[in-house]
């Protein structure tokens, strides 16, 4: 009997109708990407993979189909011996490798074998990967974006996770990418994704969007750290975003960036390593002196010049090059970034676009 299969565009719309999703590829394929929610069961890892292949160009097919075989075989019973004990007779997985091919056949068999109803995916990752992609080119249209925009410090973020906890629609980009979108963005203990596991992450948050209610998101450029963000999401903000001026004074913004950006002091020439990015932009004797603060532990004077000097002048080019009604925007005024004036701002919002 023919085992079962699914297009991943099907696949991808019914995700929850498995009891599990699983990836079948090397732990390195895994890592670089997979369906949301997937778990890995390797039929080959990524050494074994490494000599298959190696066997494949070098000496041929069927050396290779020797050896793999062998190796998916014991790979299999591994994970059946680990995995598939306390499950029921009515479990139902979803079953995929890099294009559907043998890979994922050789574990959808024996789990059909067993007794279990397995599905493959058709077209594999790969097939995935082109829906995805298809979707992020066209899905952005379809919602109304309400952009927050506002300099450096200003409460953005901290005002979209309010507007979030209010019951507001978000699209968190930052949270997806996981990095604050400039030089000294990046999350501790936080490495960003691969781009393509960006790309499902964001396909994924998008898809549980509701279009006939607004979005509430931050003013990005086309990169979040190295992450490319799709041309279509980028004209769909910059064009038709409706933008929200998000404004707080210097010395709030100074205490707020204090507050994101304080693990800076038990790694001080991290700090000063990522500043050496900007000397080329801001110049060698202005960059040092920032460092110079820095080591001094002078951490609100260097903010504050910063904002300044660099950031602000930086951000108000952009945000005029990118969102031509930025200055006659609504004003969204904070006080600070604390939780009651982010809270009380939020219901505001949230509740004129009910």
């Amino acid at each position: 009997m023919a085992l079962r299969t699914v297009p991943p565009n099907e696949a991808a719309a019914t995700l929850a109708g498995f009891d599990a999703v699983i990836d079948v590829r090397s732990p390195a394929e895994f890592e670089e990407d997979h369906l949301p929610g997937a778990v890995n069961w390797p039929v080959l890892d990524n050494e074994q993979r490494r000599v298959v292949g190696t066997l494949y160009v070098q000496t041929s097919a069927l050396a290779a189909r020797k050896v793999g075989a062998a190796l998916v075989a014991r790979n299999i019973a591994d994970h059946l011996d680990r995995w598939i004990a306390d499950k029921p007779r009515d479990w139902q997985p979803l079953v995929y490798c890099w294009r559907g091919g043998q890979r994922s056949g050789a574990l959808a068999w024996f789990l059909d074998q067993i007794g279990f109803r397995a599905t493959r995916l058709h077209g594999g990752y790969k097939g995935f990967r082109g829906v995805v992609r298809q979707d992020l080119a066209d899905w952005p249209t379809r919602f109304d974006f309400r952009v927050l925009a506002g300099r450096t410090g200003s409460g953005k973020t901290r005002l979209l996770q309010a507007l979030a906890a209010e019951g507001a629609q978000v699209l968190d980009l930052e949270a997806l990418a996981c990095h604050r979108g400039s030089i000294l963005g990046g999350l501790p203990g936080q490495p960003q994704p691969a781009q393509k596991h960006f790309d499902s992450r964001l396909w994924q948050a998008l898809r549980a969007l509701d279009a006939t209610r607004p979005v509430f998101v931050e003013s990005e450029s086309k990169k979040i750290g190295r992450l490319q963000l799709p041309d279509a999401l980028i004209e769909r903000l910059h064009q038709h975003g409706r933008v929200l001026r998000v404004e707080m004074g210097d010395s709030a913004r100074v205490q707020l960036l204090l507050e994101d950006y304080g693990f800076f002091a038990q790694d001080t020439e991290l700090f000063c390593q990522l500043l050496d990015g900007l000397i080329v932009l801001r110049g060698r004797e202005t960059v040092g002196r920032w460092q110079a603060l820095a080591r001094a532990g002078q951490w609100a004077e260097v903010f504050g010049q910063m904002m300044v000097e660099h950031y602000d002048p930086l951000y108000l080019r952009s945000i005029d090059r990118h969102f031509a009604g930025y200055a006659s925007a609504p004003e969204v005024l904070l006080a600070d970034g604390g939780q009651s004036c982010l809270q009380a701002s939020a219901r505001r919002l949230h509740g004129a676009v009910r």
